[in-house]
């Protein structure tokens, strides 16, 4: 009788809009109180409980062989992958499934097998993938002075001296590229939902943590950024040192991006950015707690990032969405008037100063026309608080005693008829930040950007451009006059021409001036100018001279064309899953076809998943068994060609299972076959010790267990060690009853349990530690079809009397009894509290272990499942559904 192998997984889909993006109700966000102390990514020290990680980073120091293998080892760790175990098991299959997967994944996994060792001077001329996924470790934290060296060059001294400073910022550093690789490495391996769902949506929580406190916000020497990290930062030359503490998570978010594809910008990263910025709760004045205001920063951050790598199309399409969602949020906290920073001054000058890169990069990737009909209002807005500040100075404002104790803010109409509160007590800190150094920071690259669009869209510019001017005059030893403002700022932008009055260049390309537009690239020239002294920066708004040869592609880069990238039903899937409370613990089936796996010539008799859910096994009437990759590709249409066939049963296989421990592969057709999934070697082969009596039922045991147990037809159940030859145990099962044959077996999750069931509905629950039957019943009228053990001593028994009954594995009484309609349950598997069944009507039901019992079915559409329904396995991480068919097509569906 054909045997279902390991659980399996899956969940449901429903399309919603673009509008509804991800439902941010249902995610578990941290406290504002509370903050995410996560130690890979922390200044002052490294985790306590990561020592044996920090360890490994010191092996690593002493050879380049085993820096190399550092990342995969620690990836094989806490991954938990059965296939990267195998790889320091023996040197045959070292190889493991991660070249299989390299194969699979092309590009995105080569490069997640680097380790950095050094600075990356951004002058290779790499693929734009590989520079985004490599992390330069010159940008992590500890000891930023400190000088990495390749393993292999450790100096003699270090070794005999006692660990000094650089060494252990050297063990941080090497620790830190491991988790990144290991974080690379596990988003292409998880598949798109989960690592969305655990890998991304934590890497999120973790940016804003990386510009919480003053110390993270202090300006520092600029450091060379790689050129994937720096993309976006026109305007912003001097990083803070959140912007390096934040570039491994920065890195590993755009991994996951260039993984599966521009939907992960547009419905994970932008709906987050939202909620980062969004006002708070309570209405009215009030001060920012330090995790919004590292928020606000984190999201102005990663909203530079994504602009570079959205297309022209999605990013006009999601303009409004950026100009309401995200700037002028955003600009409401930067220019509040009665809203305090916990950090100060330097936080909303550092959150001024990024904003305006921000709103500079939007401005040079849609061109003036754009600017002026969509982001009117965010400059406007941006300008307008000098004016107000001016007005200002010019009034006594004072909170008295009565106002203070009240907590009521004095209303202060302004030139423009609005009426205002302002809190006196913050004039002091938006003076600090509204200097004239920053009305010069933003005047000149948007004068030179909107070029006289600016006089339409912000009524103040000429106040603004007159500030600018004596900021000028404060450093310049000749007097200069406001209309010379422009003309006297050296290449601030890319779009500068010096020998053009100082004006923008006329061009016909919008978005371009003074550049030359290829194709739909806009081409910077390169004309490096003397810098102007300044607080804010080397020159205040432009850095060195705009848009730099290294950083051709700062405005705009295309996300490369993935294997796994998201389309069709896959994004619609995706859509859905990531919308979903993580605390939902039902499953859900939409019937959503995500993959097919055409290949066996006879009907598909077993179905089982590998621990690790990125590779399934299928035994077949055709007397093979194939391995095949679960990774997501396609719209849903696609097909999957096997990994590796195994050929060397003789009859039709009807069990196929794991032998979690050793990986090793065990498959039945009458003999036993022990196999190794990495190489497809027959590694043990066993035949009926009678060939009078043939074997009916195999199971094998759970890790850390090394066991295989076969039943046979007269009634006996054999333990074989696959590490030793001969007979492990050997008992009788019958008890001088005739029960019939053994239909299946199950063993408990602790191994310390075997269930057998008869074809007369007989069960049998044996010790498999003394050998002693401790419960022989009646369970059903009918054959035992299939067997499944659960936690809590829980067994699940379905039979062709058309019923599927829960027992407590020592009651007599079933605990619950489901009746099927029409046809009886010959396949099921276990979903946390929930039985997923099958029938040979291709019908699929739901069924609840817990009370009050439920039952739920859903017909299979001929479009999505074609054949009968001959095997199911479920992925219960994954939460998708494998159902091979009689025509020997697998489908994977949600």
């Amino acid at each position: 009788m054909p045997m279902d192998g390991e659980p399996a997984a899956s969940s449901g889909l429903g399309l919603p809009d673009y509008t509804s993006g991800v439902s941010f109700h249902d995610q578990a966000y941290l406290p504002e109180t509370e903050d995410f102390q996560a130690g890979l990514y922390v200044t002052e020290s490294p985790q306590p409980q990561e020592a044996e990680a920090v360890s490994l980073g010191r092996l690593s120091d002493k050879s380049s062989t085993s820096e190399t293998s550092l990342g995969e080892e620690r990836a094989a760790e806490e991954g938990g992958a059965p296939m990267d175990k195998s790889s320091l098991r023996s040197g045959d299959s070292s190889q493991d499934l991660k070249q299989s997967e390299g194969s699979e994944e092309e590009e995105e996994e080569d490069e997640g097998c680097v380790v950095v060792l050094e600075e990356e001077e951004g002058d290779g001329e790499q693929d734009e993938i590989t520079r985004t996924s490599e992390l330069t470790l010159s940008d992590t934290v500890l000891s930023l002075d400190t000088v990495v060296a390749r393993g292999g060059e450790t100096d003699g001294e270090e070794e005999e001296e006692p660990l000094t400073e650089q060494s252990e910022g050297k063990e941080q550093k090497i620790l830190l590229d491991t988790a990144c690789k290991m974080v690379r490495w596990l988003s292409a391996r998880l598949g798109p939902t989960v690592a969305s769902r655990y890998v991304a949506r934590n890497l999120l929580r973790l940016l804003t943590s990386c510009y919480v406190g003053p110390t993270r916000q202090q300006f520092t020497m600029s450091s060379g950024e790689s050129p994937p990290l720096s993309a976006g930062n026109i305007y912003q030359k001097r990083p803070v040192l959140g912007d390096i503490v934040s570039g491994p998570v920065l890195s590993c978010l755009l991994h996951i991006a260039h993984l599966y594809g521009e939907p992960v910008l547009t419905y994970q990263y932008l709906p987050y950015i939202s909620y980062l910025v969004a006002p708070g709760s309570t209405s009215g004045p009030s001060r920012l707690n330090s995790r919004k205001e590292a928020g606000l920063l984190a999201a102005v951050t990663l909203t530079q990032k994504i602009i570079v790598y959205l297309s022209d199309t999605t990013l006009m399409d999601i303009l409004p969405r950026i100009s309401h969602e995200v700037l002028l949020p955003v600009l409401s906290f930067l220019t509040s008037l009665v809203t305090g920073f916990p950090s100060g001054a330097q936080a909303r000058t550092v959150l001024c100063v990024k904003t305006i890169s921000l709103i500079a990069l939007i401005c040079l990737r849609i061109g003036q026309e754009m600017v002026q009909q969509h982001l009117s209002e965010p400059v406007a807005t941006f300008f307008q608080v000098f004016s107000q500040l001016h007005e200002l100075q010019h009034q006594d404002l004072k909170l008295d005693a009565v106002g203070r104790s009240e907590g009521q803010l004095p209303e202060v109409a302004f030139s423009d008829g609005q009426q205002r509160l302002v809190d006196p007590s913050l004039l002091d800190e938006l003076q600090k930040v509204f200097t004239l150094e920053m009305a010069y920071t933003i005047y000149v690259p948007f004068s030179c950007l909107l070029g006289d669009i600016i006089r339409k869209i912000v009524p103040n510019h000429e106040l603004v451009g007159e500030l600018a001017g004596l900021y000028l005059e404060s450093i310049s030893p000749s007097s200069r006059s406001p209309a010379s403002v422009e003309p006297a700022v050296p290449n601030t932008g890319p779009e500068w021409d010096p020998q053009n009055g100082g004006g923008p260049r006329d061009d016909s390309h919008s978005g371009t001036f003074g550049s030359v537009l290829v194709g739909n690239r806009i081409q910077i020239p390169d004309d490096p100018q003397p810098e102007s002294p300044g607080l804010l920066g080397p020159v205040p708004g432009a850095g060195s001279g705009g848009v730099s040869s290294e950083e051709d592609n700062a405005l705009k880069r295309e996300l490369p064309r993935s294997a796994h990238g998201l389309s069709g039903n896959w994004l619609a899937y995706w859509q859905y899953e990531i919308g979903v409370s993580q605390q939902d613990a039902h499953f859900h089936f939409h019937q959503i076809r995500l993959q097919s796996f055409p290949g066996h010539s006879g009907a598909v008799k077993c179905v089982a998943p590998l621990s690790s859910e990125d590779f399934f096994l299928s035994g077949s009437k055709d007397r093979t068994v194939r391995l095949w990759p679960l990774y997501n590709s396609g719209d849903g249409t696609s097909e999957t060609a096997p990994r590796l066939i195994y050929t060397q049963h003789r009859k039709s296989v009807f069990f196929v299972g794991q032998l979690e421990a050793p990986q090793y592969v065990v498959s039945c057709d009458g003999a036993v076959h022990v196999w190794d999934p990495f190489t497809g070697k027959t590694l043990r082969m066993m035949e009926p010790w009678d060939s009078r009596v043939p074997l009916t039922a195999v199971a094998v045991m759970p890790a850390p267990h090394t066991s295989i147990t076969m039943a046979s037809s007269d009634s006996t159940l054999r333990f074989v060690d696959c590490r030793k030859p001969g007979l492990q145990h050997e008992f009788r099962l019958g008890g001088g009853l005739n029960p019939g044959l053994v239909r299946s077996l199950a063993v408990s999750p602790s191994g310390r349990s075997v269930v057998a069931g008869f074809s007369s509905g007989f069960m049998v629950l044996l010790d498999t530690r003394t050998g002693l039957v401790l419960r022989g019943w009646p369970a059903h009228e009918g054959d035992i079809l299939q067997i499944k053990a659960v936690e809590g001593s829980v067994l699940v028994s379905s039979s062709s009397d058309h019923s599927l009954t829960v027992w407590k594995e020592l009651e007599q009484k079933p605990t619950h009894h489901y009746k099927s309609a029409s046809d009886p349950i010959h396949t099921f598997d276990l979903y946390g509290s929930e039985v997923v069944t099958g029938t040979v009507s291709n019908k699929i039901g739901v069924c609840s272990l817990l009370e009050p019992p439920s039952q739920a079915t859903t017909k299979l559409s001929s479009e999505n499942f074609r054949g009968t329904l001959t095997s199911l396995a479920l992925l219960p991480t994954k939460r998708h559904l494998l159902l091979g068919s009689d025509n020997g097509v697998i489908r994977l569906l949600a």
